[in-house]
């Protein structure tokens, strides 16, 4: 007698409607509207351009870069190779040292874990340490909706949140703020701000500075994210340049950590890799000005209260994928972003999802899959790329974001049916396969030159649907008047191969004569 067990099924992406991972309208409409925004290109490329000569820099001082970008690849590529058996040894270990571990399969699942955590503690405030994977999931909006206030401490991050706004890079999550708009969103938004405030940034640190300081010591519970988890020993691992982080990881009575399951590490001695590689990847820093590590419960010192929130939310899926697996060796360095001509020029916004640029065009679609219903935004997010490859040559983990893109692209084009490109593709198959209708096309297009087709500056101003798209923003040259078959076999053509014949020719006995 057999028991069948039923097929195995591809594993749950984020549910759809849920969290930070899809916008509402396709990339090319949302970037639209934001190059029409000529404050934001300022201030994205003044700020893009800075960071990445202070990456260059830093980078170029060092003799073993590549290998240790070679050394973090190879690390987290055994560590999603290895991830179940590694998520389990990091549970035994926080554990052990008096942590609690709860596993969460999607952002729905961790929201409510979360706010459970915190309602046990009958606080109705939390602090919260700057967290990729808490916008992710919206907890911030969900703890709102439960009557619970979050104050955002880091400084882009409360920028971001007293506007009203959402976030537009990785790393430097109000870069499409200047230190006016800044000003006005401290005038209007924090309470007793001196109203004689300028837009001098060390005035407006100092005014965020004060308003934070008070929920410091009075909030008694905080939340983070976690930059790295090591499996070894069960050390969580948050890095910042403000020191608010370490406020929070040290002053609550109780922690609480959402972390991603690919964040996981094997071991305490990887982190010699990933702390070169990241502070110089993200912001051109040798090193991080605060790097914070806890493990589990310090009797008598910090949290006495600590719990792991295990994130999946489409990770799992991603990772079934032979080819997506790879976008979660990303360490959210954003050196991507600094380096991407699209994302400098359209802005994070554009993105719809809380990952913007290179990587999340990636990420997002892995995580929160692109055919969840009819025109998803997440669709068109592969095409959000030149694929100029610069991304790929900034990664510190080597993730081929270019490759990755085409296959993603691939995939939307298998999913989507018959299109008007899929049909002017296959006509274009048909004509190529067959060289006595090639020769006639190529007739044709000469004979079109003779109409008066591409004018005087010999390009193609408009072309027809499907090809509009590419014609609206490019310079298209018009059909020469001779093809180059035509050309090989006029008198011209036959003269010009038998010379360039006799040149190589005598170029060769030139150097076989140099070599005597």
């Amino acid at each position: 007698m057999s028991t069948f067990l039923g097929m195995p099924a591809t594993p749950p992406r984020s549910p759809y409607g849920t969290g930070n991972l899809r916008g509402d309208r396709k990339f090319p409409e949302a970037a639209h509207d934001e190059l029409r925004d000529e404050q934001l290109r300022r201030n994205l490329g003044r700020a893009t351009r800075t960071i990445r000569a202070k990456h260059l820099d830093v980078t170029g001082e060092l003799p073993d870069w590549e290998r240790l970008r070679d050394a973090g690849a190879a690390i987290k590529t055994d560590t999603m190779n290895r991830l179940p058996e590694l998520l389990e040894q990091l549970e035994r270990k926080v554990t052990e040292r008096g942590g609690t571990v709860h596993w969460a399969r999607d952002g729905v699942e961790a929201n409510e874990i979360v706010t459970r955590l915190i309602r046990e503690t009958g606080s109705s405030e939390v602090i919260k340490v700057k967290s990729m994977a808490t916008q992710e999931i919206g907890l911030n909006e969900h703890l709102e909706a439960a009557g619970i206030t979050p104050y955002e401490t880091d400084l882009a991050e409360l920028i971001v949140q007293l506007a009203g706004d959402k976030p537009s890079h990785i790393l430097v999550p109000a870069i499409h703020r200047n230190r006016d708009e800044i000003r006005q969103i401290f005038l209007d938004e924090i309470p007793g701000v001196d109203p004689d405030l300028d837009n001098v940034p060390a005035h407006l640190a100092a005014a965020a500075r004060a308003y934070l300081r008070e929920k410091f010591m009075t909030t008694k519970v905080a939340v983070s994210g976690a930059n790295f988890g090591i499996a070894e020993t069960g050390t969580l691992t948050v890095v910042e340049s403000e020191g608010n982080g370490r406020m929070c990881l040290t002053l609550p009575d109780t922690l609480i950590t959402v972390m991603g399951i690919e964040k996981v590490l094997p071991r305490y001695q990887d982190l010699e890799v990933f702390l070169q590689l990241l502070p110089r990847s993200s912001t051109g820093e040798r090193m991080n000005p605060y790097t914070s590590m806890w493990t589990g419960v310090t009797p008598g010192d910090g949290p006495q209260d600590f719990h792991l929130v295990l994130l999946d939310n489409g990770r799992t899926a991603a990772l079934a994928d032979t080819t997506g697996r790879e976008a979660l060796n990303c360490i959210r360095c954003s050196a991507c972003l600094n380096v991407c001509p699209v994302y400098e020029r359209a802005g994070g916004h554009a993105y719809g999802s809380t990952y913007p640029g290179p990587i999340g065009a990636v990420l997002t679609p892995q995580l929160a899959g692109m055919h969840e219903a009819k025109d998803d935004p997440n669709s068109s997010l592969p095409y959000a790329s030149s694929l100029c490859g610069a991304c790929f040559d900034a990664c510190p983990v080597k993730i081929d974001i270019p490759s990755m893109l085409v296959e993603l692209r691939h995939q939307h084009t298998e999913r989507s049916g018959t299109t008007a490109e899929k049909l002017a593709m296959k006509a274009a198959a048909a004509v190529m396969k067959s060289p006595r209708i090639y020769t006639a096309a190529q007739k044709a297009a000469s004979f079109s030159r003779s109409l008066g087709v591409g004018g005087r500056d010999r390009t193609l101003s408009h072309l027809p649907a499907p090809f509009d798209g590419w014609s609206d923003s490019r310079d298209t040259a018009a059909p020469p008047g001779q093809s180059f078959r035509a050309w090989l076999a006029s008198a011209e053509g036959t003269a010009a191969l038998r010379e360039a014949a006799k040149e190589g020719a005598a170029r060769r006995a030139g150097d076989h004569q140099e070599e005597q």
